[in-house]
């Protein structure tokens, strides 16, 4: 039977407590402990997936096909466990779920209310799986006080309510304020910040104070007196250079001794920080440097990368180079040449996205990139893109583009190298979609299986033919421009297990030029980088001792 984490949030970044909660588990991981780590969101977008990266940053996808935000990649990042579509929720899915089983009579016509319907709901999404590991880490999205926030609250309250005495704690994040003008941490926040949690019924046992500034002795003792912990339960966090130090950061500050004590687990065994130690010794002692350049749309906010900027300096790990990224604003090209841009850059990548807005400058990125010989990543769109630049300036395909590109503008304009993905094998299953379906849930997400051309450069990235990785797309390069195209030189190297599904590209002629349909991203981590970005980041090193 698991133990339970509950994770909540004061006046404290989301990105703090994901961090706090993934550092977490990877310290309970190193002590031997098996380890799920969930998010509750109590705001109503049921799919992630139909919101703009300008308002949720990155949309991370499962293997079993859930988009989800991306504290869960965090969590995959730092403890290796892949994320499964039972590991987040949001309000919206809760309140849809208790609407379906109305409308079934399952409430055999009760009054439906908040308590105790959907607090009961958010119960048993909790209780999914708890069997199954040592330690089960529950982050509530938002701050203590939202309203979008109470009915989780109270769902927290009563689980560990029906749980046996210390089966389940709570860990509450919140910030000390430092005031340069007096030089003096406040702590009236956190003060408030537990007032209002422990008005709905919940105290917590351990407090992760953020700070810049050392917490004063004199301090920390106030904040337990009054926010009744124990001292040694007021564990700081304090800003790192890197957030793969906060393993190790939040283990000499106590935080993996505090949860054990909380549960009154002792002996427990002695963690094992080797492998964080050699993650923490690559980034702080890299051998030399490569500068990348990401070509995309989304450059305003990074969050929208988040993934793919954490997998490049996995990349540069497995190198020991520190990996400088640069955004460049992909419509910089539609009117201007890419090439005082993109010269002093070691490598590009050109990332996933939707809609023609960007695309022309990205297709310009990609043909610099064939022609100046510098190593080229592209993902998803990326991918597509490269295809596209292919078949107009190489092919003679000279109105080459997408289908998507054409339902947008609402009129014809293009050879659709790139078509509406209507249909493909799902397990042993086919999925049918059509152009005009719900947007939510509608791509093919997930993991699927692909076969690898034998002597091609991915084969040799990967030591292998087979392969899985997770997707997030509805359109496909069009398999029937393939003969073309290879007689050109652009491979399809990569191909879906029935053939149909071009899943990497690649010029033979070119030291690295490749593009994936899938999202490597999301399956890279830091002690184990993805194959294809460590692969990628070496070409851009020995791009930079060519320069």
């Amino acid at each position: 039977m698991a133990r339970f984490i509950f994770i909540t949030g004061g006046v404290v970044s989301s990105l703090g407590k994901g961090l706090a909660s993934a550092a977490l588990g990877a310290l309970l991981q190193a002590r031997g402990y098996s380890v799920r780590l969930r998010k509750l969101d109590p705001y109503l977008n049921v799919d992630p997936g139909t919101m703009s990266p300008f308002e949720h940053g990155e949309v991370f996808v499962t293997d079993d096909g859930a988009e989800t935000d991306l504290d869960l990649g965090h969590y995959e990042r730092f403890t290796g466990v892949p994320a499964r579509m039972t590991d987040s929720v949001s309000s919206g899915r809760i309140y849809s779920n208790v609407l379906e089983r109305e409308r079934r009579g399952d409430y055999l016509g009760k009054t439906i209310q908040v308590v105790p319907h959907v607090t009961n709901e958010i119960k048993d999404f909790l209780a999914i799986g708890e069997d199954e590991v040592d330690f089960m880490l529950c982050e509530i999205g938002g701050t203590v006080g939202d309203i979008e926030g109470l009915p989780f609250f109270e769902a927290i309250r009563q689980f560990s309510h029906d749980k046996p005495r210390g089966q389940c704690i709570f860990m509450h994040l919140t910030l000390l304020p430092y005031l340069a003008a007096s030089g003096e941490l406040k702590t009236k926040p956190t003060q408030h910040s537990v007032k209002e949690l422990q008005s709905i019924g919940i105290a917590p046992d351990i407090l992760v104070c953020r700070s810049e500034h050392p917490i004063p002795e004199k301090e920390r003792e106030k904040i337990a007196l009054f926010c009744n912990v124990r001292k040694e339960a007021v564990v700081a966090a304090y800003d790192l250079k890197s957030i793969y130090e906060a393993p190790l950061a939040y283990h000499r500050e106590g935080l993996d001794q505090a949860v054990l004590d909380a549960f009154d687990i002792a002996p427990a065994p002695r963690p094992d920080m080797t492998k964080w130690d050699d993650v923490v010794d690559r980034i702080h002692n890299a051998d030399g440097e490569v500068n990348i350049a990401i070509v995309g749309k989304y450059v305003q906010l990074e969050d929208a990368y988040k993934s793919i900027k954490e997998a490049l300096t996995h990349g540069g790990m497995a190198n020991r180079v520190k990996v400088n990224v640069e955004w460049v604003d992909a419509e910089i090209f539609d009117t201007e040449d890419p090439a005082p841009y993109l010269e002093g850059f070691h490598a590009i990548l050109v990332p996933g996205g939707f809609g023609e807005r960007g695309t022309e400058g990205k297709i310009k990125a990609a043909q610099f990139a064939r022609e100046r010989k510098v190593p080229y990543l592209g993902i998803c769109l990326g991918m597509q893109l490269a295809v596209i630049e292919a078949a107009r300036n190489v092919a003679g395909i000279e109105t080459a583009g997408s289908e998507e590109f054409d339902q947008e503008a609402g009129k014809k304009r293009f050879e659709p190298v790139v078509y509406h993905l209507k249909e493909w094998v799902q397990g042993n299953a086919k999925v049918r979609r059509k152009a005009d379906d719900d947007k939510g849930g509608t791509m093919r997400l997930g993991a699927y299986h692909a076969h690898l051309s034998a002597g091609s450069k991915v084969a040799q990235v990967y030591q292998g033919t087979e392969i899985d990785e997770r997707h997030r797309h509805r359109y496909e390069v069009d398999i029937k421009y393939r003969d073309k195209l290879e007689a050109c030189g652009l491979s399809f190297s990569g191909m879906s297990p029935d053939g149909r599904l071009p899943e990497i590209v690649e010029w033979t002629d070119h030291p690295w030029f490749i593009g994936v349909q899938f999202h490597p991203e999301l399956k890279s981590k830091p002690f184990d980088p993805h194959p294809l970005f460590a692969d990628f980041v070496r070409a851009a090193v020995a791009t930079s001792r060519l320069v």
